[in-house]
């Protein structure tokens, strides 16, 4: 495994409203520390940084724009010179212009961290791998809820993640901890 002097870390949908308590009972408690640390190396590094931030069309959503949930965290707070990508379906790729940005920088290698697995991730994820970028996902600095599958079976947040990192691994991208992209940043 190598890390391109420009590959981009990609953070999903770190804002306020991913904190709403309605959300239900969540996976990985230590996935934003994770963030942290890989976006630490990244801004000292100074490699690309795009912050993803979803701007719901449902008035329901914890990220609907006319509230303080589709705010970032403070502490995912974009700064000078970093990406601000946004979106209003999961995948980030998806009508924002990322994939002409990305190529235009000239990079192949996209580490992308956040929320959900299952949802944001995993489809920007796909679509990364899709269009020929190496993807990694850092599985430590992820995380999503509980949910129940499509036949009714309660699914544990660890399950639903579990899952979602095992359809993308090996077909769309290499799953990966952050400790050891850490180890080679």
């Amino acid at each position: 495994m190598e890390l391109q002097a420009n590959a981009a870390l990609i953070i999903i949908d770190q804002q306020k409203g991913i904190l709403h308590p309605r959300l239900g009972r969540r996976n990985n408690p230590d996935a934003e520390a994770r963030i942290l640390d890989l976006l630490g190396i990244w801004r000292s590094t100074g490699r690309p940084v795009i912050h993803v931030q979803h701007l719901s069309r449902s008035p329901e959503s914890v990220f609907w724009p006319e509230q303080s949930g589709v705010e970032f965290q403070a502490r995912f707070m974009p700064q000078d010179g970093e990406w601000l990508i946004q979106k209003q379906v999961p995948d980030a790729f998806c009508g924002t212009g990322l994939e002409a940005r990305l190529r235009e920088a000239r990079i192949a290698q996209v580490i992308i961290v956040g929320v959900a697995t299952n949802n944001s991730v995993e489809s920007t994820t796909r679509t990364a791998g899709n269009l020929g970028f190496e993807a990694w996902v850092a599985e430590d600095a992820c995380f999503t809820f509980d949910k129940a599958d499509y036949f009714g079976t309660p699914r544990s947040a660890q399950e639903v993640h579990a899952m979602s990192l095992g359809n993308l691994d090996g077909e769309y991208a290499t799953v990966v901890s952050s400790g050891r992209i850490l180890a080679i940043a």
